[in-house]
């Protein structure tokens, strides 16, 4: 069963890892909030289909779509708008690498929002060291005064928070559903509300003059990067902890530094990779994969 697990691990990091550079290539051609309306759409569809087969019944709860509209919207919506976005103007490594401060954020939002989710002093070790990370990753774009990049940071980075608070909210409310139904309905209500508004921020999309590049990377990223990422996901879920499956995010950004170098030339300055060490770093402490001294058994709660 480890050996399976760990083997997931792997698919599953080797299918959201290259999103970045998928999402590189179709941002050229596709607009952002249109590109995740329609990769949100493909996936949604996708996986319906497979509840279908799989015979899952149809919630009639209106409480439970309450929720799913509220977790879709952070869990799916605004961060893929905004990852699409922000990669207009910072390379998909950074993007890969921003990308990894979602569980430091989930870790702070939390602290406030579950009782047993208390700050401990690896969490705030984690989160400190996350986030000078992040500065360092801003520091060059804002010593030169690129605006644009220094925006398109930032909105990856608030993309990572806003999955930190769908994550939670998932967990307050959705947490008792059947694995894959909860985030398969996220995607269809956030398909429903961000397709028409797509098409009446940006308009409808010119299929003709769009390339293959851009066409096969919004198919691999619906079909690929969220509908069967999400089915190996849960799979995991149903036989290995939470914890473990946190160990994708160290996977990740390895994948999209490395394909974003090769593929796009991206050049890695020593800024983004002494951020991407205190991101990381900060995310293995916060998760206790790392262990720091305290001085006593177990670490001290801070409330």
């Amino acid at each position: 069963m480890k050996l399976k697990n760990l083997l997931l691990l792997l698919v599953l990091a080797t299918l959201w890892g290259p999103s970045f550079l998928f999402i590189k290539i179709a941002i050229v051609e596709i607009s952002p909030i249109t590109l995740a309306a329609l990769r949100i759409g493909l996936a949604a569809i996708l996986l319906h289909i497979w509840l279908f087969i799989k015979g899952y019944e149809f919630n009639r709860s209106w409480t439970f779509w309450k929720h799913v509209t509220v977790a879709g919207f952070f869990a799916q919506a605004l961060p893929f708008a905004l990852i699409n976005w922000g990669e207009q103007y910072i390379d998909s490594s950074i993007a890969s690498i921003l990308n990894g401060l979602t569980p430091l954020a989930t870790v702070v939002i939390a602290n406030f929002a579950i009782a047993d989710e208390r700050m401990t002093v690896e969490r705030i070790v984690g989160t400190t060291l996350g986030f000078i990370g992040l500065l360092v990753l801003v520091s060059p774009n804002l010593v030169s005064g690129a605006d644009a990049s220094v925006l398109g940071i930032v909105a990856v980075a608030i993309a990572a928070v806003s999955y930190g608070v769908g994550l939670v909210y998932s967990r307050l409310y959705l947490i008792k559903e059947k694995p894959l139904y909860a985030p398969s309905s996220q995607l269809l209500v956030a398909a429903a509300y961000l397709i028409p508004f797509a098409l009446l921020v940006e308009g409808p999309v010119a299929w003709a003059t769009l390339s293959w590049g851009a066409i096969g990377s919004l198919l691999v990223l619906g079909t690929f990067g969220t509908a069967l990422a999400f089915v190996i996901y849960y799979k995991i879920l149903t036989s290995a902890s939470a914890s473990y499956l946190s160990l994708v995010t160290y996977l990740m950004p390895i994948y999209g530094v490395a394909l974003g170098i090769i593929f796009l030339d991206e050049i890695l300055a020593v800024e983004a990779i002494i951020g991407a060490v205190l991101i990381l770093l900060g995310i293995m402490i916060a998760n206790q994969t790392i262990k720091i001294p305290t001085g006593r058994k177990g670490s001290p709660k801070v409330v």
